[in-house]
């Protein structure tokens, strides 16, 4: 069984969006999660060369390593709420069914 035209129009629009949702959030996600974990093994490595903008402190790497993580999950998850919120089925309204005329 096809679908109606305006439906496919919908689902590829819905696709798209979702596909554009990985590439703008979903890549950056994931690097801010490398970076955050790059970050917190450098703080907690005794005598490591620390320069986090300029300070050598290493609270301040692991500052930077917890910020990045937490925003690189909040980055991973907008693609999935885009895909689940686009792509999911939608039930039809309660009095919106298609009337046919009486078969004569």
């Amino acid at each position: 069984m096809e679908m109606p035209m305006e439906k496919k129009e919908s689902r590829t629009g819905a696709i798209i969006g979702t596909v554009a949702a990985v590439v703008l959030c979903g890549c950056p996600g994931l690097i801010g999660l490398c970076l955050g974990a790059t970050f917190l093994l450098a703080g907690s490595i005794p005598g490591a060369e620390i320069d986090i903008f300029g300070s050598s402190d290493p609270q301040s790497a692991l500052l930077m390593g917890v910020v990045s993580l937490c925003g690189g999950l909040i980055f991973i998850a907008i693609p999935i709420v885009v895909g689940v919120l686009t792509l999911r089925k939608k039930k039809p309204a309660a009095g919106m069914e298609e009337q046919l005329p009486p078969a004569a």
